[in-house]
């Protein structure tokens, strides 16, 4: 006979769970709260060439657009990270910024005060007090922290991975993070940075790149990125990915664009949606998989804009819309952070939480980073919430190596924050390397965040 559990009734000491969720539908936060958007209509802010042509590029302008709404310390810490630590000039369409401390008031001080404290504020205008003092950037941290163009086949084409390789079409994007992995190639110099140029024409460097992939039939997937791919013109981008799809070998077309979620308007424009519908169906009477990967760290960005350029392009024929987010401190780094994000996307705007990737040791970049046992601990936090396929997967980007689950480390020295990893395959610059797949490939944590031995070892090596 089956034994059957009566059920319990809950006990007078029953616990909470660790996240509690509450569905949140989505909403476009108001942008007339702004003095310098107040009389902005509806159909201007849907309009995508309004959008880019209201980026706010520089303090003037934001001043402009805020009103007395900003104390005047803010913009001083802000002048101060511009002259001495950004890597990455500045660049936010209105759809982005009109995320930040969405119900802030209109007090100055409470206002000022929710700007500092804003997650998408932090990574997107970064400010001088939110640096790390002592460290702002690691002794270890590199312009091209993941030698990505040491690893280019042709301008712009890094072949790391046997079977895949990015597409840097471009070196510009509606929005410039400060945490750009890329910000050795991408956005204009800043005072800190002289930027590298892309020095072929467009279509040269397209024509390259093809040529390589017809040569090189063990490449089957092609991630189209920058830059962002929604700063490449709609016809080019459009003839590009055709002539990928004609290559027998391509199964895999990935378009990389933050511009879904920072410049949703782009996506819906009609000459944009219907090419793309064109691509998709092409796509799938050659037997591609086209997906696109959008990059979003925080709840607060994700609006019902951007849910239906996320559904549009499903309903075109696209296969999937993902997210590649990056994990930051004082961002996303907590499990209530990374769940609500994750909610977000995958049960209001259809976009499958697919990767959160450790921010890369770039320069001045040590206030965001956490170290590889703090992500340890978020990927074991945020299991059993989603489903299995919407449970993202915490990466590290490892020089060298390429994306590794934090779990897959062969060694970690947590007092010195050092951890070492494993390759099984080479990239192009190792073919003639016997050690490679032996090789033990350093990685490091933020000193900030190991104890005090391991940050008197890091004060006392040479700088």
């Amino acid at each position: 006979m089956t034994a059957i559990q009566e059920p319990v009734s809950p006990a007078a000491d029953t616990f909470d769970q660790p996240y509690d969720y509450r569905r949140t539908e989505l909403a476009e936060p108001d942008w007339r709260r702004f003095p310098g958007w107040s009389q902005v209509t509806e159909a201007e802010w849907r309009d995508a060439q309004w959008q880019r042509v209201h980026c706010v590029r520089n303090i003037k302008q934001l001043k402009t657009l805020m009103g007395d709404l900003l104390d005047e310390r803010f913009y001083d810490d802000l002048a101060e990270d511009q002259r001495a630590m950004a890597t990455m000039s500045m660049l936010i369409p209105p759809q982005m910024l009109n995320t930040m401390a969405p119900d802030a008031g209109s007090d100055p001080a409470k206002v000022t005060e929710a700007f500092y404290a804003d997650p998408i504020r932090r990574y997107m205008l970064p400010v001088r007090s939110d640096r790390d003092e002592e460290w702002p950037s690691h002794p270890h941290s590199e312009r091209d922290s993941l030698h990505e163009a040491e690893m280019w086949v042709a301008e712009g084409l890094t072949h790391r991975y046997p079977t895949k390789v990015l597409a840097e079409l471009l070196s510009t994007c509606p929005q410039y993070c400060g945490h750009c992995t890329r910000m050795d190639l991408v956005g204009n110099s800043t005072e800190q940075i002289d930027k590298h140029k892309l020095t072929l024409k467009p279509v040269d460097r397209q024509d390259a790149m093809i040529d390589y992939l017809k040569r090189t039939p063990g490449v089957r997937d092609v991630v189209v990125s920058g830059g962002d791919v929604a700063n490449v013109p709609w016809h080019q981008l459009e003839s590009f990915l055709m002539r990928l799809m004609d290559i027998d070998t391509v199964r895999d077309v990935r378009l990389a664009t933050k511009a879904l979620a920072g410049l949703p308007q782009h996506w819906l424009q009609p000459k944009v949606v219907e090419g793309l519908e064109r691509v998709a169906v092409t796509a799938q009477r050659r037997g591609v998989n086209l997906a696109i990967h959008t990059h979003v760290n925080h709840a607060q960005s994700v609006t019902p804009l951007v849910a239906e350029a996320a559904q549009t392009a499903l309903n075109v024929g696209v296969r999937d819309v993902r997210n590649q987010g990056v994990l930051m401190r004082g961002v996303n780094a907590t499990p209530a952070q990374l769940l609500d994000l994750c909610f977000a996307l995958q049960g209001e705007a259809n976009i499958l939480p697919y990767y959160f990737y450790m921010c890369d040791m770039i320069p001045n970049a040590e206030h965001w980073r956490v170290s590889v046992h703090e992500a340890q601990e978020l990927q074991h936090a945020i299991m059993g919430y989603l489903p299995g396929y919407a449970t993202p997967r915490i990466v590290c980007d490892v020089p060298y190596v390429g994306k590794r689950w934090v779990h897959q480390l062969a060694e970690y020295d947590r007092e010195k924050g050092i951890s070492y990893w494993t390759k099984n395959y080479r990239t192009g610059i190792e073919l003639e390397d016997p050690e490679a797949l032996q090789r033990r490939y350093p990685y490091y944590d933020p000193i900030s965040t190991l104890p005090e031995a391991g940050r008197r070892w890091w004060a006392d090596q040479p700088r």
